[in-house]
């Protein structure tokens, strides 16, 4: 009891000073994110640009598709270029040439070696300098640089309209024709891109670090990695060694000591669980996962088959109904709904199981949440397609079209009504799981840590609600990954801890005091590194260095827990042949294993490839990005989401015979689909992008010249076989379902011995 009430405290003061850090962390990258001028003009007093340009530019790269159709900063889609990146190379090209010109000469690119080193040497030393005087909030720019940025907007505004010169770039960057219809908007788009691209070149004041830390990559300006790059690098590498010493130590000092004897039960105390009228109103939610799920694979090969066609489908011009930005937003979102939804179901099912109690108008209110889910699902992406297709209006898009923020594009109406959700189903679980909250039990500490992540859950979805449409660019980045890191990657996480242990604990595997000491130990590793490692997000959207110093330490620990996930993995297998009944859970433990396996090869390995700051100076953006993303997206969350599926329809059909060969047929095709996905394109296109980044700029690696190459059209082709592979397993996985309830095949009689009610919070008694 002593070392459960140790590990409580330890827990509440780690999530106390490592919250009260990040949040001081938001407020040095208020008071230092770069600066909104009030005006942009010329030497000669011409306006270029005024604050309300910048501002409607982004509302008009927000209602197109924001970071799903490129990126800023690095952040968003891969097949259009980074805009932050791709202006500040045309813009100095356009400067370079100017001067090359005036001189006599030929274009920049033709100068011998000698004189181009001369003008980048000359442009680095002007392009470089703080202009912006915070007085008038002025920034002021010579006529040259002026004539450039006049240059370099009319190209986009050709790019962003339907203008036969850019028809080709548009079809490379998978942009559909009109993008952006209307001219005036167009001229405000360039207003904001011109504004990222400043604060990436411009150093800060009494700094010769630009307000992005030098990125991205661009030879030709001066961006170069900064020496804090270097440093917290090599100190990430530093505190991931020391603490998987630290943990290798803890193990080898407590594993195998004070372990209870412990002795199985002959039947599987499961099946003395009576699903209740609730718990069986949760299978719809596993039905409509199924259905996202295969929406989202269908929408994820349209999106990868843009990189090879740019418009169109096999001959169709898919692009004037579905633009690639908006297969994209409905891929990503998706993603995270089924999975949300697999965990939303989960918590419904398991909280009444837990604690034996079916609250009034339980069964009703899961309906009730279950229809409005529905609802907003298809409010949230009606309002999205007017968005992108630029029906929906500037003065709407915030509230009912597409917010253009990766993972978090839905409209702020859908944000609120989807908060309001999360708080019902924080409210249910909540009062399903009381009885054994507030009975004194021996897994008492597994519930409430169950209880408290549903309440993370439910309320850490409000940092979607922290921004406003003019909130600075930099601070939206900083509460969009509260949003996309704590509440998926981390309370999520600690809910599936939660959960798996309790099944555990029931199914009589493990001594209840064994595992909650674990999962308080698991859950204390893991926040260590993920609250704090948040920042690893932020190295360059604008923020001090202090910011990257925190993200790149913290970041490391992340993995530390992973590196003894092989551990994990093996006792999870010997749990699953423990018992001659533990057949009937084979498959949700083998997707358990699977978690294992790609927590530690895509969040563990694929992660800190690109986490710390000197890899993600080169390769955030780039294809080795979604590789980390989809290994451990779909590898871990994925996994995790259909293993607890697979418990949950165990229990609501106890004595149905279940066809193992199909659940292997699945099992085997997401595992070699994804292995595919990533070996084959994802890791040699990333790699690939990464040479080419380091040598000649980031704007390269992203550019139309080097994607269009034949050897991408090849990689991108390459994702087919995984891609198919992976779509049967899905398929696998639905007919199963499916086949639960159409063509049931059942069990002998029930064993009387599984007949007995459960006490509410305590594990059956083996016989």
């Amino acid at each position: 009891m002593n070392s459960t009430r140790n590990l409580w405290t330890l827990l509440a003061a780690l999530l106390v000073v490592s919250f009260g850090v990040l949040l001081w962390t938001g407020t040095e990258i208020y008071q230092k994110a770069p600066p909104v001028p009030e005006q942009v003009v010329s030497a000669d007093g011409t306006r270029i640009f005024t604050k309300r340009d910048i501002e409607t530019g982004r509302q008009v790269w927000q209602s197109m598709g924001g970071m799903q159709l490129g990126s800023i900063w690095g952040h968003g889609a891969y097949v259009a270029p980074d805009w932050s990146a791709d202006w500040l190379h045309r813009e100095a090209i356009a400067i370079l040439d100017q001067w090359a010109t005036r001189e006599g000469g030929a274009a920049y690119a033709q100068l011998p070696e000698e004189r181009q080193a001369a003008l980048a040497g000359r442009l680095r030393t002007r392009i470089r300098q703080n202009a912006y005087d915070g007085a008038n909030g002025t920034v002021t720019v010579d006529t040259e640089r002026a004539a450039a940025i006049a240059k370099v907007a009319a190209h986009y505004e050709s790019l962003f309209g339907n203008d036969p010169a850019t028809a080709e770039l548009r079809e490379a960057y998978a942009m559909k024709n009109d993008t952006v219809p209307d001219a005036a908007h167009r001229r405000a788009l360039t207003a904001f891109f011109w504004w990222t691209a400043w604060a990436a070149v411009t150093e800060r004041p009494g700094s010769v670090i630009t307000y992005t830390n030098n990125w991205p990559s661009e030879p030709l300006v001066g961006n170069r990695p900064p020496a804090s790059t270097f440093i917290w690098s090599a100190f990430s590498v530093t505190f991931l060694l020391a603490g998987i010493g630290l943990l290798g130590w803890h193990y080898a000092v407590t594993h195998g000591r004070g372990e209870e004897p412990h002795r199985l039960p002959p039947f599987d105390p499961m099946r003395a669980i009576r699903p209740t009228p609730s718990m069986l109103a949760t299978a719809k939610y596993f039905w409509v996962l199924l259905a996202l799920f295969l929406v989202q694979i269908a929408l994820g090969a349209i999106t990868a088959h843009y990189q090879v066609e740019g418009q169109q489908a096999y001959g169709y011009p898919l692009s004037e109904v579905l633009p690639y930005s908006l297969s994209r937003t409905w891929h990503t979102q998706l993603a995270v709904l089924w999975i949300a939804v697999a965990w939303l179901g989960t918590g419904l099912y398991i909280a009444p199981a837990i604690s034996g109690y079916e609250p009034p108008y339980q069964r009703l209110l899961v309906n009730v949440l279950w229809l409005a889910l529905l609802v907003i699902v298809v409010g949230a992406f009606a309002g999205q397609w007017l968005a992108v297709m630029q029906r929906l209006g500037l003065d709407d898009n915030f509230w009912f079209g597409h917010q253009g923020w990766e993972y978090a594009d839905t409209g702020r109406l859908w944000q609120w009504l989807l908060f309001v959700g999360l708080l019902l189903w924080l409210f249910l679980v909540g009062r399903a799981l009381w009885p054994s909250l507030s009975t004194r039990h021996e897994g008492r500490s597994i519930v409430a840590l169950l209880f408290l992540s549903t309440v993370a859950i439910g309320l850490f979805f409000g940092a979607a609600l922290m921004w406003g449409e003019h909130t600075h660019l930099s601070i939206v980045e900083y509460w969009r990954w509260w949003l996309v890191h704590l509440w998926v990657e981390g309370f999520f996480e600690v809910f599936a801890t939660a959960v798996i242990a309790f099944l555990f604990t029931r199914l009589g595997l493990l001594p209840v005091r064994t595992a909650t000491v674990a999962v308080l130990f698991a859950t204390i590793i893991f926040m260590a590194g993920g609250v704090l490692g948040t920042l690893h997000h932020l190295y360059f959207a604008g923020t001090p260095t202090a910011v990257l110093a925190l993200g790149a330490s913290f970041s490391a620990l992340e993995v530390v827990p992973l590196a003894y996930i092989g551990f994990e993995a093996y006792h999870t297998y010997r749990l699953g042949g423990a018992t001659e009944w533990m057949e009937r859970y084979r498959w949700p433990v083998m997707f358990f294993i699977a978690v294992a396996f790609w927590n530690l090869v895509g969040a563990g390995l694929f992660g800190f490839l690109i986490n710390p700051p000197l890899s993600l100076y080169y390769m955030q953006g780039l294809n080795l990005t979604p590789l980390h993303g989809h290994t451990a997206l779909f590898g871990v969350y994925g996994m995790l989401g259909i293993g607890l599926v697979l418990f949950c329809l165990r229990g609501m059909k106890p004595d149905l015979v279940w066809n193992n060969t199909i659940l292997k047929v699945s099992f085997l095709c997401f595992n070699i689909g994804l292995a595919l996905m990533g070996l084959l394109t994802l890791l040699p296109l990333g790699t690939l992008q990464l040479l080419a980044a380091i040598d000649d700029g980031y704007w390269y690696a992203r550019s139309a010249e080097f994607m269009q190459q034949p050897i991408v059209d090849l990689l991108v082709w390459l994702r087919m076989p995984g891609d198919i592979i992976f779509s049967i397993g899905a398929l696998a996985l639905a007919l199963f379902v499916i086949g639960l309830w159409v063509f049931p095949r059942r069990l002998g009689e029930r064993p009387r011995e599984a007949a007995e009610p459960m006490r509410p919070g305590e594990p059956r008694p083996s016989r």
